[in-house]
């Protein structure tokens, strides 16, 4: 009898067979093989996302309370002082004694946030002198006004972020924008457009500043549109070059062939493959827009000195050397918030360049 035959092993998949990963399936794999950039997305994603609840977090009024067994949402809705046994109908003071004893007895409770301040609270009732050193009562210590600094650090940290992701964002589209056009179309409009931000990259932005400083009132917003003015030409030109190359390639001398419209072509063909520079460089441009705002405000050109800022700290510690707190507090969060986007930044860059596996 002949032995029955062994079953035959299955054939290994050849290159062409096994399963091909996406670019962006690839892309991500390289960001994540870099454990420093990986970590610190996740970490930054998580701080800013704690001071999108700033409001809840850090507070001069309750969540919740509860007074004669009534529910009040004092973080919600004003009420007088008489609402709760005092004697003006001025906006209650959460902060006074006397409020919090009268919701801590008889029944009444109050769920207050981990921290009792707000960026503009002014502490009253510090143990010591302001500027106060850090405590129970203030963690971080107060400034030379008793206005708590966690509290500050806080709403700055989530000023600082937004400012900079809406400079980035709108820088992003003007830069993608004039260098689609310029790299495309080429030519006079290319000819004409790089004149154009040779002469406007020679306005003196600091004295444009100045001047806007002195008609307007600094805001926020003035801000915003003064620095998109100039925040775009740097990606400008990056894309431009970018367009130069790709316009030329064989897919868009198929697209013209089929009739597309300039726009179509740039929207389905060219923008996608010239999306790399701009992608790269947004964690840096968002540090860069970061810093622009906190040295504004240092010098007292930025947002107005109520409004809760890294830079505005800054001065304030220079102001007073003896008390530590400010200037190191706020220091160590403007440091770590660049160091985590660079990392970002160096790990993205990383994982865009395709020569690497």
């Amino acid at each position: 009898m002949h032995s029955p035959e062994p079953p035959l092993a299955a054939a290994p998949l050849s290159a062409a067979a096994a399963p091909s990963l996406s670019p962006g399936r690839r892309a991500w794999l390289r960001f994540k093989a870099n454990r420093r950039g990986y970590w610190s997305l996740w970490i930054f994603l998580l701080v800013f996302g704690i001071s999108l609840f700033a409001e809840v977090l850090s507070n001069d009024a309750p969540v919740v309370a509860s007074y004669k067994g009534q529910l009040y949402f004092p973080m919600l809705k004003t009420y007088p002082e008489t609402t709760f046994g005092g004697d003006f109908r001025t906006r209650t003071d959460y902060l006074d004694p006397y409020i919090r004893q009268q919701l801590s007895s008889d029944g009444n409770w109050a769920l207050w946030p981990p921290n009792r301040y707000r960026f503009d609270t002014l502490n009253y009732f510090a143990p010591s002198p302001n500027p106060a050193p850090p405590s129970s009562v203030n963690w971080l210590g107060t400034d030379d006004r008793g206005r708590d600094i966690l509290a500050r650090l806080l709403y700055g940290f989530r000023l600082s972020i937004l400012f900079g992701l809406a400079l980035t964002v709108i820088g992003m589209i003007l830069g993608l924008l004039a260098g689609a056009v310029q790299g495309f179309f080429g030519g006079k409009v290319d000819l004409f457009m790089q004149r154009f931000i040779e002469i406007w990259g020679s306005v003196p932005e600091l004295y444009l500043l100045l001047i806007l400083a002195s008609i307007f009132e600094p805001s926020v917003w003035i801000l915003l549109v003064i620095l998109s003015l100039f925040g775009w030409m740097g990606l400008a030109d990056y894309t431009r070059a970018e367009f130069l190359r790709n316009r030329e390639l064989e897919y868009v001398t198929a697209a013209r062939a089929m009739g597309l419209s300039p726009w179509q072509i740039i929207r389905r063909h060219v923008l996608p493959n010239s999306l790399t520079p701009a992608i790269a460089f947004l964690p840096f441009r968002m540090s860069a827009a970061i810093v622009a705002l906190t040295s504004l405000d240092f010098l007292g050109l930025g947002v107005p000195p109520s409004t809760p800022s890294l830079g505005e700290m800054l001065s304030q510690g220079k102001s007073n050397l003896d008390a530590w707190w400010i200037s190191l507090s706020t220091f160590g969060v403007l440091v770590a918030s660049l160091m985590l986007l660079i990392f970002i930044g160096e790990a993205l860059r990383d994982a865009l360049d395709t020569r690497k596996g």
